[in-house]
Protein backbone atom coordinates (compact mmCIF):
# COMPACT_ATOMS: atom_id res chain seq x y z
CA UNK A 1 0.00 0.00 0.00
CA UNK A 2 1.13 3.38 -0.68
CA UNK A 3 2.12 5.90 2.22
CA UNK A 4 -0.14 8.42 2.55
CA UNK A 5 1.27 11.89 1.51
CA UNK A 6 0.82 14.53 4.36
CA UNK A 7 2.40 17.75 3.32
CA UNK A 8 -0.78 19.48 2.12
CA UNK A 9 -3.64 17.58 3.74
CA UNK A 10 -6.63 18.83 1.63
CA UNK A 11 -9.37 16.26 1.31
CA UNK A 12 -10.49 17.93 4.77
CA UNK A 13 -10.85 21.75 4.30
CA UNK A 14 -14.14 23.05 3.11
CA UNK A 15 -15.19 19.88 1.79
CA UNK A 16 -18.89 20.91 1.53
CA UNK A 17 -18.19 22.97 -1.75
CA UNK A 18 -17.66 19.89 -4.00
CA UNK A 19 -19.11 17.06 -2.03
CA UNK A 20 -22.81 19.26 -1.91
CA UNK A 21 -22.80 19.05 -5.88
CA UNK A 22 -23.34 15.19 -6.38
CA UNK A 23 -25.96 16.04 -8.74
CA UNK A 24 -28.71 17.59 -6.30
CA UNK A 25 -28.86 21.16 -8.06
CA UNK A 26 -30.60 20.81 -11.53
CA UNK A 27 -29.34 21.56 -14.51
CA UNK A 28 -30.19 25.64 -15.27
CA UNK A 29 -30.96 25.59 -19.21
CA UNK A 30 -30.19 28.82 -21.15
CA UNK A 31 -33.72 29.10 -21.78
CA UNK A 32 -35.26 28.56 -18.60
CA UNK A 33 -37.91 31.43 -17.21
CA UNK A 34 -35.50 31.20 -13.74
CA UNK A 35 -32.07 31.92 -15.91
CA UNK A 36 -33.71 34.87 -17.76
CA UNK A 37 -35.10 36.06 -14.69
CA UNK A 38 -32.29 35.68 -12.29
CA UNK A 39 -30.08 37.40 -15.21
CA UNK A 40 -32.31 40.64 -15.55
CA UNK A 41 -32.57 41.05 -11.73
CA UNK A 42 -28.97 41.12 -11.84
CA UNK A 43 -28.59 43.78 -14.66
CA UNK A 44 -31.33 45.56 -12.95
CA UNK A 45 -29.78 45.90 -10.08
CA UNK A 46 -26.32 46.50 -11.35
CA UNK A 47 -27.53 49.36 -13.82
CA UNK A 48 -29.40 50.86 -10.73
CA UNK A 49 -26.33 51.02 -8.25
CA UNK A 50 -24.47 52.03 -11.19
CA UNK A 51 -27.17 55.06 -12.58
CA UNK A 52 -26.49 56.33 -8.95
CA UNK A 53 -22.58 56.44 -9.46
CA UNK A 54 -23.04 58.12 -12.74
CA UNK A 55 -25.23 60.82 -10.65
CA UNK A 56 -22.49 61.07 -8.03
CA UNK A 57 -19.86 61.75 -10.35
CA UNK A 58 -21.68 64.18 -12.69
CA UNK A 59 -22.21 66.02 -9.17
CA UNK A 60 -18.57 65.94 -8.24
CA UNK A 61 -17.67 67.28 -11.47
CA UNK A 62 -20.18 69.80 -11.38
CA UNK A 63 -17.99 71.40 -8.39
CA UNK A 64 -14.74 71.69 -10.16
CA UNK A 65 -13.91 74.95 -11.50
CA UNK A 66 -12.35 73.95 -14.45
CA UNK A 67 -12.75 69.81 -15.42
CA UNK A 68 -10.66 68.68 -18.09
CA UNK A 69 -12.58 67.89 -21.66
CA UNK A 70 -11.08 64.69 -22.72
CA UNK A 71 -10.91 63.83 -26.84
CA UNK A 72 -13.16 60.85 -27.15
CA UNK A 73 -10.53 58.97 -29.59
CA UNK A 74 -8.26 58.92 -26.39
CA UNK A 75 -7.29 55.89 -25.00
CA UNK A 76 -8.65 54.76 -21.43
CA UNK A 77 -4.70 53.89 -20.89
CA UNK A 78 -3.47 57.35 -21.51
CA UNK A 79 -5.67 59.96 -20.80
CA UNK A 80 -5.04 63.60 -22.71
CA UNK A 81 -6.28 66.67 -22.95
CA UNK A 82 -7.64 67.67 -25.84
CA UNK A 83 -5.52 71.03 -25.97
CA UNK A 84 -2.36 68.34 -26.61
CA UNK A 85 -3.27 67.59 -30.20
CA UNK A 86 0.21 65.62 -30.46
CA UNK A 87 -0.17 63.31 -27.19
CA UNK A 88 -4.12 62.92 -28.52
CA UNK A 89 -2.66 61.63 -32.21
CA UNK A 90 -0.22 59.46 -30.77
CA UNK A 91 -2.62 57.24 -28.15
CA UNK A 92 -5.68 57.11 -30.55
CA UNK A 93 -4.68 54.18 -32.60
CA UNK A 94 -5.89 51.08 -30.98
CA UNK A 95 -6.74 47.25 -32.46
CA UNK A 96 -10.21 48.03 -30.40
CA UNK A 97 -11.39 48.08 -26.82
CA UNK A 98 -11.71 44.47 -25.25
CA UNK A 99 -13.89 44.45 -21.96
CA UNK A 100 -13.04 41.35 -19.77
CA UNK A 101 -14.03 39.48 -16.43
CA UNK A 102 -12.62 36.69 -15.38
CA UNK A 103 -9.81 35.02 -12.64
CA UNK A 104 -6.04 34.99 -12.67
CA UNK A 105 -5.68 33.89 -16.53
CA UNK A 106 -6.79 37.62 -17.16
CA UNK A 107 -5.54 38.83 -13.32
CA UNK A 108 -1.85 37.93 -13.07
CA UNK A 109 1.63 39.34 -12.79
CA UNK A 110 3.82 40.80 -15.16
CA UNK A 111 1.96 38.59 -17.85
CA UNK A 112 -1.42 37.39 -18.59
CA UNK A 113 -3.91 37.14 -22.20
CA UNK A 114 -5.02 40.65 -20.89
CA UNK A 115 -1.10 42.04 -21.09
CA UNK A 116 -0.20 40.40 -24.29
CA UNK A 117 -3.35 41.12 -25.65
CA UNK A 118 -2.72 44.52 -25.55
CA UNK A 119 1.19 44.63 -25.91
CA UNK A 120 1.13 42.07 -28.72
CA UNK A 121 -2.35 42.78 -31.01
CA UNK A 122 -2.66 46.67 -29.98
CA UNK A 123 -6.14 46.52 -28.06
CA UNK A 124 -7.37 49.01 -25.43
CA UNK A 125 -8.57 47.01 -22.29
CA UNK A 126 -10.66 47.46 -19.38
CA UNK A 127 -10.68 44.30 -16.91
CA UNK A 128 -12.92 43.98 -13.82
CA UNK A 129 -10.75 40.36 -13.24
CA UNK A 130 -9.66 39.25 -10.25
CA UNK A 131 -7.84 36.66 -9.24
CA UNK A 132 -8.86 33.49 -7.46
CA UNK A 133 -12.15 34.66 -7.98
CA UNK A 134 -14.32 31.01 -8.55
CA UNK A 135 -16.92 31.98 -11.57
CA UNK A 136 -19.56 30.98 -9.09
CA UNK A 137 -18.07 34.62 -6.97
CA UNK A 138 -17.98 36.62 -10.33
CA UNK A 139 -21.59 36.44 -11.14
CA UNK A 140 -23.06 36.97 -7.12
CA UNK A 141 -23.61 40.16 -5.43
CA UNK A 142 -20.24 40.68 -4.50
CA UNK A 143 -18.95 39.70 -7.60
CA UNK A 144 -17.69 41.52 -10.88
CA UNK A 145 -20.60 42.81 -12.51
CA UNK A 146 -20.45 45.66 -10.56
CA UNK A 147 -16.83 46.65 -11.68
CA UNK A 148 -17.79 45.51 -15.04
CA UNK A 149 -20.21 48.26 -15.31
CA UNK A 150 -17.95 50.60 -14.63
CA UNK A 151 -15.36 49.25 -17.19
CA UNK A 152 -17.89 49.84 -19.89
CA UNK A 153 -18.90 53.03 -18.99
CA UNK A 154 -15.12 54.35 -19.29
CA UNK A 155 -14.93 53.04 -22.99
CA UNK A 156 -18.10 54.51 -23.93
CA UNK A 157 -16.58 58.12 -22.75
CA UNK A 158 -13.95 57.88 -25.21
CA UNK A 159 -16.83 57.36 -27.77
CA UNK A 160 -16.13 53.85 -28.55
CA UNK A 161 -17.64 50.30 -27.97
CA UNK A 162 -16.12 46.93 -27.35
CA UNK A 163 -15.01 44.92 -29.94
CA UNK A 164 -15.79 41.88 -27.41
CA UNK A 165 -16.38 40.86 -24.14
CA UNK A 166 -13.86 38.20 -22.88
CA UNK A 167 -14.71 35.53 -19.92
CA UNK A 168 -12.43 33.71 -18.06
CA UNK A 169 -13.40 31.14 -15.08
CA UNK A 170 -13.91 28.23 -13.39
CA UNK A 171 -10.70 26.80 -13.00
CA UNK A 172 -10.40 28.21 -9.22
CA UNK A 173 -14.10 26.47 -8.79
CA UNK A 174 -12.13 23.40 -9.11
CA UNK A 175 -8.44 23.33 -8.09
CA UNK A 176 -7.24 24.66 -4.62
CA UNK A 177 -7.82 23.24 -1.28
CA UNK A 178 -11.28 21.08 -2.13
CA UNK A 179 -9.38 19.33 -5.39
CA UNK A 180 -8.81 16.44 -3.44
CA UNK A 181 -12.82 16.09 -3.20
CA UNK A 182 -13.36 15.02 -7.10
CA UNK A 183 -10.99 11.94 -6.72
CA UNK A 184 -11.31 8.64 -5.14
CA UNK A 185 -8.89 7.25 -3.39
CA UNK A 186 -5.96 5.30 -4.94
CA UNK A 187 -7.04 2.11 -2.91
CA UNK A 188 -10.66 1.84 -3.55
CA UNK A 189 -11.96 -0.04 -6.50
CA UNK A 190 -13.44 2.93 -7.66
CA UNK A 191 -10.04 5.15 -7.90
CA UNK A 192 -9.84 7.60 -9.95
CA UNK A 193 -12.05 10.69 -11.11
CA UNK A 194 -15.35 10.84 -8.60
CA UNK A 195 -18.11 10.95 -11.71
CA UNK A 196 -20.68 11.71 -9.86
CA UNK A 197 -18.62 14.56 -8.08
CA UNK A 198 -16.93 16.16 -11.07
CA UNK A 199 -20.20 15.99 -13.08
CA UNK A 200 -21.29 17.75 -10.33
CA UNK A 201 -18.64 20.49 -10.34
CA UNK A 202 -18.21 20.99 -13.92
CA UNK A 203 -21.77 20.23 -15.78
CA UNK A 204 -23.71 21.51 -13.76
CA UNK A 205 -22.66 23.99 -10.92
CA UNK A 206 -19.81 25.81 -13.26
CA UNK A 207 -22.32 25.50 -16.47
CA UNK A 208 -25.04 27.35 -14.45
CA UNK A 209 -22.87 29.70 -13.38
CA UNK A 210 -21.52 30.65 -16.51
CA UNK A 211 -24.90 30.87 -18.44
CA UNK A 212 -26.01 33.50 -15.39
CA UNK A 213 -22.55 35.41 -15.87
CA UNK A 214 -23.14 35.58 -19.62
CA UNK A 215 -26.49 35.95 -19.56
CA UNK A 216 -26.32 38.87 -16.94
CA UNK A 217 -23.94 40.48 -19.45
CA UNK A 218 -26.02 40.06 -22.50
CA UNK A 219 -29.31 42.03 -20.22
CA UNK A 220 -27.31 44.14 -18.60
CA UNK A 221 -25.74 45.93 -21.90
CA UNK A 222 -28.91 45.52 -23.56
CA UNK A 223 -30.71 47.55 -21.17
CA UNK A 224 -28.16 49.93 -21.04
CA UNK A 225 -26.85 50.43 -24.42
CA UNK A 226 -30.03 48.69 -26.48
CA UNK A 227 -27.68 46.34 -28.07
CA UNK A 228 -25.27 43.19 -27.26
CA UNK A 229 -21.60 42.75 -27.96
CA UNK A 230 -19.38 39.45 -29.04
CA UNK A 231 -18.81 37.16 -25.97
CA UNK A 232 -15.36 35.19 -25.78
CA UNK A 233 -14.55 32.00 -23.30
CA UNK A 234 -12.04 29.26 -23.04
CA UNK A 235 -11.66 26.01 -21.20
CA UNK A 236 -7.72 26.35 -20.48
CA UNK A 237 -5.06 24.08 -21.73
CA UNK A 238 -3.99 20.49 -19.91
CA UNK A 239 -1.81 21.13 -16.79
CA UNK A 240 1.04 19.21 -15.42
CA UNK A 241 0.44 18.87 -11.52
CA UNK A 242 3.53 18.73 -10.45
CA UNK A 243 3.92 20.93 -7.60
CA UNK A 244 4.98 24.00 -8.37
CA UNK A 245 3.15 26.79 -7.12
CA UNK A 246 3.56 30.77 -7.34
CA UNK A 247 7.26 31.70 -7.85
CA UNK A 248 7.47 27.26 -6.21
CA UNK A 249 4.71 27.99 -3.76
CA UNK A 250 6.65 28.47 -0.76
CA UNK A 251 5.54 29.74 2.65
CA UNK A 252 2.62 32.04 2.18
CA UNK A 253 2.63 31.86 -1.36
CA UNK A 254 0.06 30.34 -3.20
CA UNK A 255 -0.24 27.24 -4.96
CA UNK A 256 0.28 24.50 -5.43
CA UNK A 257 -3.25 23.77 -6.42
CA UNK A 258 -3.47 20.16 -7.33
CA UNK A 259 -0.32 17.58 -6.50
CA UNK A 260 -1.75 17.65 -2.59
CA UNK A 261 -5.20 16.88 -3.39
CA UNK A 262 -3.63 13.70 -5.92
CA UNK A 263 -0.91 13.22 -2.77
CA UNK A 264 -3.62 12.98 -0.44
CA UNK A 265 -5.83 10.86 -2.52
CA UNK A 266 -2.30 8.22 -2.99
CA UNK A 267 -2.09 9.00 -7.04
CA UNK A 268 1.72 10.02 -6.77
CA UNK A 269 2.74 9.24 -9.77
CA UNK A 270 2.94 12.34 -12.26
CA UNK A 271 2.48 10.46 -15.79
CA UNK A 272 -0.89 9.10 -14.10
CA UNK A 273 -2.06 12.32 -12.98
CA UNK A 274 -1.37 14.77 -16.22
CA UNK A 275 -3.59 12.03 -17.38
CA UNK A 276 -5.61 12.49 -15.21
CA UNK A 277 -6.01 16.35 -15.61
CA UNK A 278 -6.40 16.15 -19.52
CA UNK A 279 -9.74 14.10 -19.22
CA UNK A 280 -11.23 16.98 -16.63
CA UNK A 281 -9.81 19.40 -18.87
CA UNK A 282 -11.27 17.73 -21.77
CA UNK A 283 -14.79 17.55 -19.94
CA UNK A 284 -14.49 20.97 -18.88
CA UNK A 285 -14.23 22.39 -22.54
CA UNK A 286 -16.47 20.09 -23.45
CA UNK A 287 -19.17 21.28 -21.28
CA UNK A 288 -18.50 24.90 -22.62
CA UNK A 289 -18.68 23.37 -26.45
CA UNK A 290 -22.15 22.65 -25.35
CA UNK A 291 -23.20 25.92 -23.68
CA UNK A 292 -22.30 28.13 -26.54
CA UNK A 293 -24.34 26.41 -28.99
CA UNK A 294 -27.25 26.87 -27.04
CA UNK A 295 -29.68 29.11 -28.86
CA UNK A 296 -29.96 31.92 -26.24
CA UNK A 297 -25.40 32.11 -26.69
CA UNK A 298 -25.44 32.78 -30.02
CA UNK A 299 -22.58 35.57 -30.24
CA UNK A 300 -20.70 33.95 -27.61
CA UNK A 301 -17.52 32.20 -29.11
CA UNK A 302 -15.58 29.63 -27.81
CA UNK A 303 -11.58 29.62 -27.85
CA UNK A 304 -10.23 25.97 -27.51
CA UNK A 305 -6.96 26.37 -25.97
CA UNK A 306 -6.35 22.88 -25.89
CA UNK A 307 -2.53 22.07 -27.04
CA UNK A 308 -1.54 25.41 -27.53
CA UNK A 309 1.27 24.78 -24.36
CA UNK A 310 2.43 21.17 -23.56
CA UNK A 311 2.62 18.89 -20.88
CA UNK A 312 5.34 16.93 -21.98
CA UNK A 313 7.79 16.12 -19.45
CA UNK A 314 10.36 17.67 -21.51
CA UNK A 315 9.21 21.50 -22.91
CA UNK A 316 6.48 22.13 -20.26
CA UNK A 317 8.25 24.07 -18.08
CA UNK A 318 8.89 27.01 -20.64
CA UNK A 319 5.15 27.33 -21.13
CA UNK A 320 3.96 26.69 -17.49
CA UNK A 321 5.19 28.83 -14.85
CA UNK A 322 3.37 26.71 -12.46
CA UNK A 323 0.44 24.49 -12.02
CA UNK A 324 -2.12 26.53 -13.18
CA UNK A 325 -0.82 29.59 -14.88
CA UNK A 326 1.29 30.22 -18.55
CA UNK A 327 4.57 31.63 -18.58
CA UNK A 328 5.14 34.92 -20.14
CA UNK A 329 5.62 33.11 -23.70
CA UNK A 330 2.70 30.72 -22.56
CA UNK A 331 0.29 33.62 -22.14
CA UNK A 332 1.65 34.95 -25.15
CA UNK A 333 0.54 31.66 -27.76
CA UNK A 334 -2.76 31.64 -25.87
CA UNK A 335 -3.03 35.46 -26.73
CA UNK A 336 -2.58 34.23 -30.12
CA UNK A 337 -5.65 31.69 -29.99
CA UNK A 338 -7.64 34.33 -28.64
CA UNK A 339 -6.80 37.04 -31.49
CA UNK A 340 -7.86 34.24 -33.79
CA UNK A 341 -11.00 34.67 -33.23
CA UNK A 342 -10.84 38.22 -32.72
CA UNK A 343 -9.79 38.47 -35.97
CA UNK A 344 -13.14 37.14 -37.44
CA UNK A 345 -15.35 39.72 -35.46
CA UNK A 346 -16.69 42.68 -37.85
Amino acid sequence: MATRHSKKSVAGKKASKHATSRGKAPVIEASSPELLSLARKNAKQVLARRKVSRASREAALAKHAAPFTVHTEVTSMSLVAAADPVATVKSSSTAGYLLAVGDSWFDYPIHDVLTKLDDLFGYNIESAAHKGDPIEAMVSHVGQLDKFSRCLDKIVALGAMPKAILVSGGGDDIAGEEFGMLINDKDLPIAGWNEQVLAGVIDTRIAAAYRLMISSIKQYCQMDLGRTFPILVHGYDYPVPDGRGFLGGWGPLPGPWLKPGFDEKLFLNLPETTAMMVVAIDRFNAMLQRLVQEPEFAGVHYVDLRGTLSNKPANYKSLWANELHPSGDGFAAVAQKFQAVLATLP
